[in-house]
């Protein structure tokens, strides 16, 4: 077994009475693609906000490269990066501007070349010098990843990366992060409603509802789990309550 880069163990979150997270585990190792899947709702943005430090659990452990997120926070985000379709960057900031601000903060050697090459890897080169908050959606999702790729992340956590882009585009990104992935042997975590994008890119999937982990395993042992022949359909029945035993049983 490879590395172990993530290790989420009986990790809970609650808001008053509210539960957002219940005794979730699930781990990463370096290289795997992880899809962390479920409806709206389903706890996974708190999950990726505490794996991220933003957010403090009431309980439970999350240690990223061996060490535990609420004490080497700073020492475990330089290795790691995040993108999201639905977070701007500044947008009274010109796009190579941003790109400028996060290189030094990561401390990206050779900041120039590294921005270049990824402009012209998202097909965005032409907008360097155009304010971001003249971008559309779709370029700003190209931007967040540009900006999720610079510092060569050894863990990449997606969420929605393809969201707002059109088909076209979206099998381009897609086909982008594969590589990326591949290339630089890159553990990702990788949130989506997009079911073609997840067996496409996912090793392992962990399916989550109303906070807790529903279903784990590859995408061909999902299918075979709840005997379905896509993994939307094992996402809708996931989403409208339903679990492993086969209802048409009763």
């Amino acid at each position: 077994m490879s590395e172990l880069v993530l290790e989420v163990k009986n990790l809970r979150k609650e808001y008053g009475a509210k539960v957002a997270v219940a005794d979730v585990s699930f781990v990463a190792h370096r290289g795997e693609v992880v899809g962390l899947l479920g409806p709206n709702g389903a706890g996974k943005t708190t999950a990726i906000q505490i794996l991220l430090g933003l957010v403090t659990p009431t309980s439970g452990v999350v240690n990223i490269f061996g060490m535990p997120i609420e004490k080497e926070r700073v020492k475990i985000l330089q290795r790691c990066n995040f993108s999201s379709a639905y977070i701007w960057l500044p947008d009274n900031l010109k796009v190579r501007e941003n790109l400028n601000v996060f290189a030094a903060l990561y401390q990206v050697k050779n900041a120039k070349e590294k921005i270049d090459e990824l402009l012209q890897m998202f097909e965005i080169s032409h907008l360097a010098n155009t304010l971001t908050g003249k971008l559309s959606s779709g370029e700003s999702t190209r931007l967040n990843l540009c900006k999720a790729l610079l510092n060569d992340p050894e863990m990449l956590m997606l969420d929605e990366p393809t969201a707002s882009l059109d088909p076209d585009i979206a099998d381009k990104v897609r086909k982008l992060i594969v590589k990326i992935q591949k290339d630089k042997n890159m553990t990702v975590l990788y949130t989506s409603h997009n079911m073609k994008d997840v067996q496409e890119i996912c090793n392992r999937v962990v399916f989550m509802q109303l906070g807790k982990v529903r279903a784990e395993g590859t995408p061909k042992q999902i299918l075979e789990q709840f005997k379905q022949n896509s993994l939307e359909d094992v996402f809708i029945r996931i989403a409208r309550g339903g679990d492993l035993v086969e209802q048409e049983e009763k």
